[in-house]
């Protein structure tokens, strides 16, 4: 469906909540009003991005749209509802993205994954940014999705350009598959995986750095590469901090930033904890304790029938992915706790715009 073609407008979509916003675009989750009735959808809209930012975020959206129309019913990406010169709406698809879902062991799962990326592939589309985790999902069915179109590109024909990008696009996901299910890599599978295209050899060395420099240190844009160490310390750090006696439980997750991956800190208290107070019991505990870049203090953390902190819903929260939230099994208080925990989180990516 294209809206320039039936006179659709924005006034068709119901917003619900905005889930991103940055340079390129910002992302509303809600309803689409089509002739059938409303549909739960994603809307990207382009039509508040700086001036600066207009073309490449004119050629995002134009990429995504062009994409989506094209792969159609091949069952690995979303389906296209509507588009215009400023916006496009897709269907909402339920799940999990990989890192969260994190599919150990599922040799179906990844062997249905190369099944839809070949049949996207037949389409004539590649993906170019499926080295993402977050852009793998796993539905409600448990069924490999993918999302975020930005950077797709279209071929008419299986030229030498187009079976390098699939290529790469196939290797990442086998990336994923040596990470989660290395035991169902195949013989053919492990050789593609040891041998990296020309082509990526040559962005890697000279392409990659131009990217990561405009995008990380111009433009603030987040990803989730770079954890280094402060990723292995969490546990060790919110055990530190379960020891305060003001601290009835504490969680650290991380969260992406430009500059690589941060820690984000739950702090569950109902005294008068303050977040300084928590980062200066942390400095004094010695050994090079690392602080978080965030703490948020809070009366009653999400739990599950064990007992145990949710760790998956306050990774959720801190990357800012709030409208997954809905996918997680939780009991009525824990979706309460988490509620109000989501309303004053303190990753609000579309802070970044606003400073």
């Amino acid at each position: 469906m294209n809206t320039a073609a039936t006179g659709l407008s924005l006034d068709h979509f119901r917003s619900v909540a905005v889930l991103k916003s940055d340079h390129f675009s910002t992302i509303e989750r809600g309803f689409w009003r089509g002739d059938a009735g409303e549909v739960e959808a994603v809307l990207r809209r382009i039509d508040h991005v700086p001036w600066w930012t207009r073309p490449v975020a004119r050629s995002f959206l134009k990429r995504e749209a062009r994409a989506l129309a094209r792969i159609g019913g091949a069952g690995i990406g979303p389906k296209l509802l509507a588009s215009a010169p400023e916006f496009l709406v897709r269907a909402w698809v339920p799940g999990l993205p990989m890192h969260l879902a994190r599919p150990e062991n599922d040799a179906a799962y990844f062997r249905e994954a190369k099944r839809r990326l070949i049949a996207m592939h037949r389409t004539g589309v590649v993906h170019n940014d499926l080295a993402k985790e977050p852009n793998w999902l796993r539905d409600a069915e448990g069924k490999p999705r993918v999302t975020d179109f930005q950077l797709a590109t279209l071929h008419a024909r299986r030229s030498l350009p187009f079976r390098i990008a699939a290529r790469e696009d196939l290797r990442h996901l086998l990336k994923h598959k040596r990470k989660y299910c290395p035991t169902a890599l195949g013989a053919a599978e492990r050789r593609l995986l040891a041998r990296k295209s020309w082509a990526n050899r040559v962005w890697m060395a000279t392409g990659k750095q131009i990217y990561n420099f405009v995008t990380r240190r111009m433009l603030g844009y987040m990803d989730r590469e770079g954890g280094g160490d402060a990723l292995y310390s969490a546990p060790r750090i919110a055990a530190r901090i379960a020891e305060h006696a003001s601290v009835s439980a504490a969680a650290v997750v991380p969260y992406p930033t430009a500059r690589g991956v941060r820690l984000y800190a739950f702090v569950e208290t109902r005294a008068s904890l303050t977040a300084d107070e928590v980062r200066e019991f942390l400095r004094g505990a010695g050994g090079g304790m690392p602080v978080p870049s965030l703490v948020q203090i809070v009366a009653r953390l999400p739990r599950g029938a064990d007992g145990q902190v949710r760790e998956d819903a306050l990774r959720l929260v801190a990357e800012n992915q709030i409208d997954l939230v809905d996918h997680l099994a939780l009991d009525a208080e824990s979706r309460r706790n988490l509620a109000e925990l989501m309303e004053r989180r303190l990753n609000r990516s579309d802070r970044r715009l606003q400073s």
